[in-house]
């Protein structure tokens, strides 16, 4: 770990008016389409019609994502490397929970006509849907990440160019919505295990977090060139920012736990428990 006061200033200089521009206009086109959606469900099928509880919180994730991608969050975030990681909880953790409790998959299915709607649930069903979707595959993609970003090269790598801040932020969103929506999304998933099973893959990551907080803290292995006091810092906002959004994620898998029906004889007959 080293001083490098001035990695990202330039990147702020040439990337700062595109990334405030891209960080209002992304998100509210999101929130439009989806409030549209929504709006035909309704229109579609009264009755069964769409929660106002799950465009809340697809809306609460897309303003948590503009919060991350504009001043004073972004502005720091490319200066000192607590901004970074709180960019990164933002990002990776916090929205992409909230955008996944709004089902958009299930909001396309409702609404695409009947030829989409089988294309899009052939994708979701087909193997590489499934692979993708495979709980060992979000957690690899999404907590295992972490390990090659910051003990390696990589992160300074990446972080030197304007284009490489924007891969990074995507690879945080989209792996973070995959993860989430394998352990406690409302939408479809063929390879998803039970609530037990993603029990498991949840502590793993909880773990994985911790451990490479804990060894980021302490200076060991880590290779981002920063002072130690702003890498100490940011691993303290990953260690307790982590905890909170895998709480959080917790609470989402268990409010989806059904017991289990089990068929049991009485008076000689089957009847369901």
């Amino acid at each position: 770990m080293t001083d490098h006061g001035v990695m990202d200033h330039g990147v702020m200089d040439h990337g700062g008016h595109f990334a405030g521009f891209s960080g209002v206009l992304l998100p509210v086109l999101a929130l439009l389409v989806y409030l549209h959606l929504a709006r035909r469900t309704r229109r579609r099928n009264p009755v069964l019609g769409w929660s106002r509880w799950r465009t809340a919180s697809f809306a609460a994730g897309l303003v948590l994502s503009a919060a991350a991608l504009l001043p004073p969050v972004a502005s720091v975030a490319h200066a000192d490397f607590r901004g970074h990681m709180l960019q990164h909880m933002l990002i990776g953790m916090y929205a992409p929970l909230a955008l996944v409790l709004g089902a958009p998959v299930t909001l396309l299915l409702r609404t695409l006509p009947v030829g989409g709607a089988r294309r899009l649930s052939a994708v979701v069903h087909s193997r590489p849907g499934r692979l993708l979707t495979h709980p060992a595959t979000a957690l690899l993609l999404s907590t295992g990440s972490l390990v090659v970003l910051y003990f390696t090269p990589l992160y300074d790598a990446v972080t030197a160019r304007p284009a490489g801040h924007w891969l990074l932020h995507a690879h945080f969103l989209l792996s973070g919505c995959l993860f989430a929506h394998v352990i406690a999304g409302p939408d479809p998933a063929p390879a998803r295990p039970g609530v037990r099973a993603r029990l498991v893959y949840l502590g793993c990551a909880i773990a994985v977090h911790a451990i490479v907080a804990q060894l980021m803290y302490g200076g060991f292995w880590v290779d981002v060139h920063a002072p130690v006091a702003e890498v100490q810092g940011g691993a303290e906002i990953m260690y307790y920012g982590g905890d909170i959004a895998e709480l959080l994620l917790a609470a989402a898998l268990v409010s989806t736990w059904r017991p289990e029906r089990r068929s049991r004889p009485v008076a000689g007959r089957t009847v369901r428990a």
